[in-house]
């Protein structure tokens, strides 16, 4: 199977592509300038892998919760390149990737949303996928959803950045990992099972996850949160 994968949704620019068993991956932290280093990233894993969209499979893409203009990026690239090529493509949810690329079985995965909020969603390995104990969301120090259980890796900025967070689940967690990131080869991986399954969607129906419509608190909101 060839499929490349695309994950924009924080300031890591990641790109990968995987050929049968072999992945390629191109990686840079981006800040603002994915728009500008993604193209160039594509090209160059193409060229690696001596293949080019039309070889593909399948596209698949970090379709958030993470960053707006991150996501919509991505999902427009692959987007593009799966019209053309006559593909399918595989959105794959950023806090799944990162629950994949941890390597435990039960995952708790947060994203800092800035504002004081955090993207989280929790997942347990189930045989070579995931099944979802939390669903992503945006969550705040007010609204915690419970996590059943012990023995959970936690991982992600949210964690990080958040000190109420990583208090909420400190009963929970056992372990976590600090400065990960979603990578587009755990995107990769998950993306290409879900489609050997069957799998995949219409070009034209991809879509980002976005969990919120709006990126900064207004002068109110700020004077309510302090």
């Amino acid at each position: 199977m060839n499929l490349l994968a695309i994950e924009t949704s924080t300031e890591l620019c990641s790109v990968a592509l995987l050929r049968d068993d072999e992945l390629f991956v191109e990686e840079a932290m981006a800040e603002n300038r994915h728009s500008e280093l993604l193209a160039p990233m594509v090209r160059r894993i193409f060229e690696r892998a001596r293949l080019d969209a039309r070889r593909m499979d399948a596209f698949g893409f970090g379709q958030g919760p993470g960053s707006f203009t991150g996501i919509r990026i991505a999902c427009g690239v692959v987007q593009g390149l799966a019209f053309a090529a006559g593909r399918p493509v595989v959105p794959v949810p950023s806090l799944l990737a990162l629950a994949e690329q941890s390597n435990e079985t039960r995952v708790i995965a947060a994203l800092d949303a800035r504002m004081g909020e955090a993207y989280l969603a929790a997942y347990a390995r189930n045989g070579d996928d995931w099944d979802e104990v939390i669903a992503p969301r945006l969550a705040d120090a007010s609204v915690l959803p419970p996590l059943p259980g012990r023995s959970w890796a936690a991982t992600g900025s949210g964690f990080d950045r958040h000190a109420w967070l990583r208090d909420a689940y400190r009963a929970s967690v056992e372990m976590r990992f600090e400065g990960d990131l979603p990578r587009a080869g755990s995107v990769a991986r998950i993306a290409a099972r879900r489609f050997a399954r069957g799998g995949g969607v219409a070009a034209e129906q991809a879509a980002p996850l976005y969990l919120r419509d709006k990126v900064a608190l207004t002068t109110e909101e700020r004077r309510t949160k302090r």
